[in-house]
């Protein structure tokens, strides 16, 4: 189990998540952040700090979100436009930097727009 980045994300893209996380496991794509499931340690340090409440528990993320929890994992098991292969493990979101690709769903979404 690991923490989810939802839909209010999207286009958004706080980052204070990024700044509260203890394990450097939330990764820049273009559009949206993402958290890898396998370096997450289910700390929940990002969840109170978000401001539009898009990161949710695994097993909480709202039933019109449940899409996230395989598009937040896609992000890292896929081959991404731009990319050469799959993230995988990449070992820490500072040392790979913005990745300017998205996972399928997200890569899809039209603009969202904080109107």
């Amino acid at each position: 189990m690991a923490y989810v980045i939802a839909l209010p994300c999207v286009d958004v893209m706080d980052r204070a998540c990024v700044e509260e996380c203890p394990v450097d496991c939330i990764y820049e794509g273009g559009r949206a952040l993402y958290i890898h499931p396998d370096e997450c340690v289910d700390c929940g340090a990002c969840e109170p700090v978000c401001p539009v409440e898009a990161i949710f528990y695994e097993d909480d993320v709202p039933d019109e979100w449940t899409p996230y929890i395989t598009d937040n994992a896609d992000f890292f098991t896929e081959t991404l436009p731009g990319q050469d292969g799959p993230l995988d493990s990449p070992g820490g979101a500072m040392k790979m930097g913005p990745i300017k690709a998205d996972g399928p769903l997200v890569a899809t979404l039209p603009p969202q727009n904080a109107d």
